[in-house]
């Protein structure tokens, strides 16, 4: 690879870091995932090929369980799985995600051996698995696994050893990658890619990662030098550095230690209380309203999990009203409780009220999160939308090409959301020229378009959009 090369990190053991200097936007690297599987509960639902989501899938004849678009995907994806095809058929039933990942692993390792391209800079065999590491519970699950992927595994296969198969799991549990739909809103599957494994942690990263036409892309955020560590975000930032630094130490074995966890940078901004008059918020007021805002988050997840979702706008609006004047715009429960009732009211067609909530998160992101952070863009773009559904052209237009240039750094000029963000621009812009030109006249013919073309529903709120980098435990 041109662009990076491993070397040993102080503290951290391998990383990559950049040969040349490169600007934000810049492709690092891009890579094919090894292997990967459809997520236990979406697997009816995705295929099993291409990882679209589909209202009509045709599925496998064989082993009755993998579901693909079509004749194109079934057959493209027929190499990978006429293996597992006739294990499952064997076994009688398909096992979970992690028993399939596995075994397609260890079908390409004994096809293929450890390295299987060029671009490859590393083995699986030399990634940590942390077997060490697992609390006791983690490896009881691990014991399951691994004796369920025996009796899975087919005699006809080349047989190996229980050390080998749990490392093989050990690297799945700390290095599975989430894998997105195509338009790369929600995770629908889990997958292997070596090289970014190599890719450390920071909390404030100099690299994201996305998955685009069915490559993984390592993309610089802003300049980056030569030979500087090349680092991306494990966990999202919107997290004080005592909550990322506990789901690091749980999920990746390793003690944060970057210049935003040690001097635990913005952590008075996340739970700030509000400013009245000049006067300041009690501090034990704000504790107070910080305890009953997380009590509510868990009482609207399982209203937003089991798809009430005028429970969730009733349990939203009962908790944001209370927090107004206690906690700041950038403290955390407040801006989840924002973009929780923003999102489901646009799925509910409350335009007006959605867009209120969501300028309000955007302009709290902002003052929290890296300027080109993909959690930002994808942010501003919903917002965008929400207030061009709302019919406030302007501000409309603004936030969507604020988001659409965060998204040519982020996800790059071909991903499929952001060709969809450059056909709103156009629309957007288009739109504000005849506002500007005949306000009434505009808005006439909106209304009309609108009555002839009832607008459709939003897409349905995900219980888990993308916001960490690998699969949780």
């Amino acid at each position: 690879m041109e662009n990076v090369e491993v070397f040993d990190s102080p503290g951290k053991g391998r990383g990559l870091r950049a040969t040349k200097e490169v600007w934000a936007g810049d492709v690092l690297f891009a890579e094919p995932c090894f292997a990967a599987v459809v997520f236990d509960s979406l697997a009816a639902n995705v295929c099993h090929c291409c990882f679209r989501r589909q209202p009509k899938l045709q599925r496998c004849g064989q082993c009755r369980f993998a579901q693909y678009c079509d004749r194109t995907c079934q057959r493209a994806a027929w190499e990978e799985h006429k293996q597992e095809c006739a294990a499952i058929k064997s076994y009688g039933q398909a096992p979970n995600e992690n028993i399939r990942l596995a075994a397609r692993i260890m079908w390409r390792l004994d096809k293929e051996g450890g390295v299987v391209s060029d671009m490859q800079l590393t083995t699986l065999e030399d990634l940590e698995d942390h077997i060490s590491d697992l609390p006791e519970d983690d490896l009881k699950d691990l014991k399951v696994d691994i004796h369920n992927f025996l009796d899975f595994w087919p005699r006809t296969s080349k047989q190996h050893t229980v050390e080998r198969i749990s490392h093989i799991f050990g690297v799945i549990n700390c290095n599975g990658f989430m894998v997105s739909d195509q338009k790369g809103l929600q995770a629908v599957g889990v997958g292997l890619f070596p090289n970014l494994c190599l890719v450390n942690h920071d909390c404030w990263p100099n690299c994201t990662v996305i998955l685009n036409n069915g490559k993984i892309e390592l993309r610089a955020l802003g300049k980056i030098s030569e030979g500087e560590e090349l680092t991306v975000s494990y966990v999202d930032y919107l997290n004080t550095s005592e909550d990322r630094q506990r789901m690091l130490k749980q999920q990746y074995f390793f003690d944060c230690t970057c210049e935003h966890c040690t001097n635990k940078i913005k952590d008075d901004l996340k739970l700030a209380g509000a400013v009245l008059d000049g006067v300041q918020v009690p501090d034990e007021k704000v504790k107070e309203m910080t305890e009953y805002s997380i009590e509510m988050l868990k009482k609207m997840e399982k209203a937003r999990v089991d798809g009430n979702y005028n429970e969730v706008v009733k349990i939203c609006r009962e908790c944001v009203e209370k927090q107004e004047n206690v906690l700041a715009d950038t403290h955390i429960y407040q801006l989840k409780m924002w973009s929780t009732l923003s999102e489901v009211l646009s799925y509910l067609q409350f335009f007006e009220e959605a867009a209120i909530y969501a300028r309000k998160m955007v302009d709290g992101y902002v003052k929290l999160y890296h300027p080109n952070n993909a959690q930002l863009g994808m942010a501003t773009m919903r917002a965008g939308v929400t207030h061009w559904q709302a019919g406030h052209i302007e501000v409309g237009h603004g936030m969507i090409c604020k988001a659409y240039a965060i998204l040519l750094v982020t996800h790059g000029p071909t991903h499929p959301i952001t060709k969809d963000l450059e056909a709103m621009r156009m629309q957007t812009e288009m739109e504000l020229r005849m506002f500007k030109q005949n306000e009434y006249v505009y808005h006439s013919m909106r209304e009309a378009a609108l009555k002839n073309q009832p607008m459709k529903m939003m897409a349905e709120p995900v219980e888990e959009g993308i916001k960490s980098l690998f699969r949780k435990k």
